[in-house]
């Protein structure tokens, strides 16, 4: 397993008991105590988490349509891509024979990990660690086809008349064909958030939504 150190790093959250961790990253493999049972909690807080978002931002929006826009932000393939910008694993425990058969590369697998470590978080510190890693990872609540959280942060600094937002590629690691890009979104030369994802674009969107979110919380002293 590479150090854990550099995981939290990139949860952006410090572990009060590693052990959460070290059982979200167990994969069922190993045998023993393993994340199955904090994969099933974290569904659950991952749902309440992108339901709770999903309210506020959409106050518009009926119950069928914010179910099936909650469908697809949690939706397997969007939660291993999520894990895969977190290199997630590269840090699961499982046996030699799952590893070797690309255990560590399969979407299911992947998902069911991101969603482990989701309840360690929520397990070790509450909801609002467990909130800021979903808004991190996850990114945008919006339908794509209305506004991308990029435009949403737009919009709601004009309507404050304030400058614009500037993006930075601050972070690019992995192979050719799986880079994971790190995004800087800053306002006034200072940074407001962080974002990362597979693609620069990706990790752009993610980087407004939580530069959103922040600017909301704290008003006009971000």
């Amino acid at each position: 397993m590479n150090d854990l150190s550099n995981l939290e790093a990139t949860l952006n959250y410090r572990f009060l008991n590693r052990q959460h961790l070290i059982t979200a990253l167990t994969h069922p493999s190993m045998g023993g105590r393993h994340n199955q049972r904090m994969e099933f909690l974290g569904d659950a807080v991952l749902e309440m988490c992108v339901s709770e978002k999903i309210y506020e931002m959409h106050p518009e929006m009926q119950e069928g349509a914010m179910t099936r826009l909650r469908q697809k932000l949690v939706r397997e393939g969007k939660l291993a891509e999520a894990a895969r910008g977190m290199k997630l694993g590269e840090y699961l425990l499982m046996d030699r024979g799952c590893a070797a058969g690309g255990g560590r590369e399969n979407p299911s697998v992947l998902c069911d990990a991101f969603e482990a470590v989701l309840a360690a978080v929520y397990l070790d510190g509450g909801m609002e660690p467990a909130r800021n890693m979903v808004m991190r990872f996850i990114g945008d609540c919006t339908e794509k086809d209305e506004m991308d959280a990029k435009s949403a942060l737009q919009e709601y600094l004009q309507g404050r008349k304030r400058p614009l937002p500037d993006y930075l590629v601050v972070g690019e690691e992995g192979l050719p064909h799986e880079r994971v890009f790190t995004v800087s979104v800053r306002l006034e030369g200072n940074e407001i958030a962080t974002g990362t994802g597979t693609s620069k674009k990706r990790a752009e969107q993610n980087a407004a939504m939580a530069a959103l979110e922040k600017i909301k919380n704290l008003g006009d002293k971000a």
